[in-house]
């Protein structure tokens, strides 16, 4: 019986997701190199050319964050280099629609892969920006969302 206190008093004062390493962060410029380790004194990998990607932080050490992307590539990223996650990527085409409604005029059509800039979502839509459009997509199947 004191196990089963002892395990309730550590979940409400250590939740599990205190535990979680892994959450969205976008890079903040357009060239960003990705490293083999944690520090600059490990070679380039590869590097990134697309600023606001978003990709997942599933490791830190330092002032590194290991990192992956939507295609399963990881490495290691400065993290002068990442700013709070504020894009997605679309797994699936999506429609653009005008306001956060399937009933809604529909703007645009919306390519799986796209860098998509997000200024808010609430119940399963996301606010958007990206080219010359603004507006709602569904927030299923994209890449990015905490």
């Amino acid at each position: 019986m004191k196990k089963l206190y002892f395990l309730i008093l550590l979940w409400i004062f250590f939740p599990f997701n205190v535990f979680a390493n892994d959450n969205f962060l976008s890079l903040k410029k357009n060239k960003v190199n990705v490293r083999y380790g944690p520090g600059f004194e490990y070679p380039i990998k590869y590097i990134y050319k697309k600023i606001n990607l978003p990709i997942k932080q599933i490791d830190k050490k330092e002032n590194f964050r290991r990192i992956i992307d939507l295609k399963n590539n990881s490495g290691w990223i400065h993290v002068s280099q990442l700013k709070k996650v504020n894009s997605i990527i679309p797994k699936t085409d999506k429609i653009l629609f005008s306001k956060p409604t399937n009933f809604s005029k529909p703007l645009a059509k919306i390519e799986m892969g796209r860098v998509l800039l997000v200024q808010n979502c609430r119940n399963n839509w996301c606010k958007i920006t990206t080219g010359n459009f603004k507006g709602w997509i569904k927030a299923e199947n994209s890449w990015g969302l905490n």
